[in-house]
């Protein structure tokens, strides 16, 4: 793995072991993504564990939209496709549009045009900023600048919800059963909600939420996540 090093907009930024990029988050003491393989989780984990990449026309709604890199990954999944894409997130903190370009650089989808409207839309410096709703080609994204935990969630909507929080230790209240179960709702029947956690409190969450979990093998660096179905 390449050391650690500042990126021009200040964060640090790591490249992992499959070559793709994560950043370190000050708020929370933490990589963005996974340092064994920030691609490889959000394939493995999040459209893989979801079963995006077989949906003919995946409504995806994220938890944590970070660096954008679940979002690139599925991105390139409906491309190779050629399927239609829905995606909405949410995002309290929005990093600096230049470390989503510097983290992006040269990865999957960085010149899909769809990724491409949503770095001209995003706010230069972070911070506070409108909901962005953007149509390019076959995709909508929608991003919400907003704390999840207070904003109204879509009902019975996504057919993949990617949980995608920082940790549990480091970022309790996205993983109370109380939002849990909110996120439950958010899922169309039969839709999965995906995680990269496999704490056994977040399992008994998603299980008293009314979904049927199910543990898989990890990406790299971990040995177990999750996915949680609701039941059609």
């Amino acid at each position: 793995m390449a050391p650690e090093a500042p990126g021009p907009s200040g964060p640090e930024v790591i490249v992992t072991p499959d070559g793709s990029r994560t950043a370190l988050s000050a708020r929370f003491g933490e990589a963005y993504g996974s340092r064994h393989g920030a691609a490889a989780q959000a394939r493995h984990v999040f459209v893989e564990g979801s079963g995006t990449h077989l949906h003919p026309a995946p409504r995806v709604l994220e938890i944590g939209f970070g660096l954008g890199v679940n979002h690139r990954a599925t991105l390139a999944d409906t491309a190779a496709r050629g399927a239609p894409l829905e995606y909405r997130a949410f995002e309290f903190d929005p990093v600096p549009a230049a470390l989503l370009r510097e983290v992006a650089a040269g990865g999957e989808a960085a010149d899909h045009p769809a990724w491409a409207a949503l770095l001209a839309a995003w706010p230069e410096a972070g911070g506070a900023a409108p909901e962005l709703d953007l149509v390019a080609g076959h995709v909508r994204t929608r991003v919400a600048f907003a704390d999840v935990l207070v904003s109204e969630l879509p009902r019975d909507w996504a057919t993949a919800l990617y949980l995608d929080g920082f940790s549990p230790t480091r970022n309790p209240e996205v993983w109370t059963p109380e939002f849990v179960a909110r996120l439950a709702g958010a899922l169309a029947p039969g839709g999965v909600l995906a995680t990269y956690s496999a704490a056994g409190h977040v399992r008994r969450a998603l299980g008293d939420a009314g979904l049927v979990v199910e543990r898989r093998p990890g990406p790299p660096g971990k040995r177990e996540c999750l996915r949680a179905v609701r039941p059609a």
